[in-house]
């Protein structure tokens, strides 16, 4: 066993690594870039094989899931980034599909070995307890599980409060390397995601408690709320449009059932300025997505506003989020872990919101999923849907009735051709059935 935080180099650090092991990789903004180098340059030497590399999504890094990698890196995530996403559809790097709360759970039980974890950590407080800082998600049960923990101390990362706060003595080998995170930056919403921010703004109501990821819809989301008051947040993540909300005093927690006064989170991303608001800031308290994502916590609170996306919603309300037909896009994530907790939640709202075709103007509203897409929320378990064109709720409807409430808010150029889908479906008294 190594001794206890031995301060060393990056290629000193991923000698530790041999043919057949398992690392986790941090994950979103604090992917330890600097960790993942050493070890490709370790595998452009020829020194190690079949090493499998487990994480979340990993931004901007390495291309260490490339053709040059094969045989030497194989890449399983729990969520297909943007970086791995060419890689895996062509079979060159894989996808283990699980609702984000049960991710750490595979470390804990043994299900999935953690030969060596890889993370960045903050500076050390004056009681030598660092913190994982912007992604504690499924890192800290990664760390706990880990035969050996290689960590990144980097000035930028943030001192955050909460489930990634560690004992510096956890780690085995400190490497000490200040390089900015990553950071995402999205455009202003356009005037198709500013209609859907109205609809879904109008199910808010003062002491809500949101559910939000990151993007354009969900900016226009919260652009929209300035009005409201007492909103709590519990979330899998938050980025800088819940900061406008907060400076206003129109999030406080107040009205929160659970973690009453905080903002509860288990990743970040977005500009410097999140990571500069988290860091040691008392009102965010950053959980293990085992927390943040269980449903049954999430369904503690009272009120609780959900608002996902998804790829493709079928006549009878079932919901693509993760694949393109058969071609994964990104994951299971936590959609479903959000949308059942809302739906348990005291006058909570389970919400998708998608534009009503792509910028190519495919259509998302469609007869049938396309073959080989995944189901990653029943029909049985929507409840409001929300485009451009408006707002229904399938809740409690039946297939009929929910194919008429779709046609409605789908984009108006292809309504008669779902129309006729819907009767081929059901039949000619599908024209006459009542909402």
């Amino acid at each position: 066993m190594a001794n206890k935080c031995r301060e060393v180099s990056a290629d000193e650090a991923v000698e530790v690594v041999k043919s057949g092991d398992c690392i986790y990789l941090g994950s979103a903004g604090a992917v330890p870039g600097i960790l993942v180098e050493a070890l490709c340059r370790r595998a452009k030497r020829g020194e190690l094989k079949n090493v499998k590399l487990r994480h979340i999504h990993t931004g901007a890094t390495v291309d260490y899931a490339g053709a040059e990698f094969q045989g030497i890196f194989e890449s399983e995530s729990f969520f297909v980034g943007d970086n791995v996403r060419r890689q895996v559809q062509a079979g060159q790097a894989d996808y283990i599909p699980i609702s984000l709360h049960e991710t750490q759970h595979l470390f804990r039980s043994g299900l999935l070995a953690c030969d060596v974890a890889m993370v960045q950590v903050s500076l050390p407080d004056r009681h030598g307890r660092v913190s994982l800082g912007s992604s504690v998600d499924i890192a800290r049960a990664a760390v706990e599980c880990a035969k050996v923990v290689i960590a990144v101390e980097n000035r930028h990362v943030p001192y955050t409060y909460g489930d990634g706060e560690i004992d510096r003595s956890r780690i085995d080998f400190i490497v000490r390397h200040d390089r900015p995170l990553h950071t995402a930056v999205f455009p202003p919403p356009d005037a198709i995601e500013r209609a859907i921010g109205r609809h879904c703004a109008d199910l808010v109501e003062d002491g809500s408690c949101l559910q939000l990821g990151i993007g354009e819809i969900p900016n226009a989301v919260l652009s929209q709320l300035m009005d409201r008051r007492d909103l709590g947040v519990h979330t899998e993540m938050f980025a800088d449009g819940l900061l406008p909300l907060v400076e206003a005093g129109v999030i406080t927690g107040a009205r929160k059932k659970i973690d009453t006064g905080k903002i509860v989170a288990s990743f970040l991303m977005g500009s410097q300025h999140v990571y500069d608001f988290a860091c040691r800031n008392r009102m965010v308290r950053m959980r293990e997505v085992a927390y943040t994502n269980d449903p049954f916590i999430i369904a503690r609170n009272p009120r609780v506003v959900a608002i996902n996306s998804a790829i493709q919603i079928d006549l009878t309300g079932q919901v693509c989020a993760d694949s393109i037909g058969t071609r994964m896009y990104s994951g299971v994530g936590g959609q479903l872990d959000f949308i059942y907790g809302a739906a348990r939640s005291e006058g909570g709202k389970p919400v998708i919101a998608i534009p009503s075709v792509t910028k190519k103007m495919v259509p998302k509203i469609v007869p049938i999923l396309s073959p080989g897409a995944g189901v990653v929320t029943p029909r049985s378990m929507v409840h409001y849907v929300v485009t451009e064109y408006g707002r229904v709720d399938l809740y409690g409807k039946s297939l009929q009735q929910r194919a008429k409430l779709l046609i409605s808010i789908a984009h108006p150029q292809f309504r008669e051709e779902l129309e006729r889908a819907a009767v081929e479906r059901f039949g000619t008294g599908f024209l006459q059935r009542n909402i």
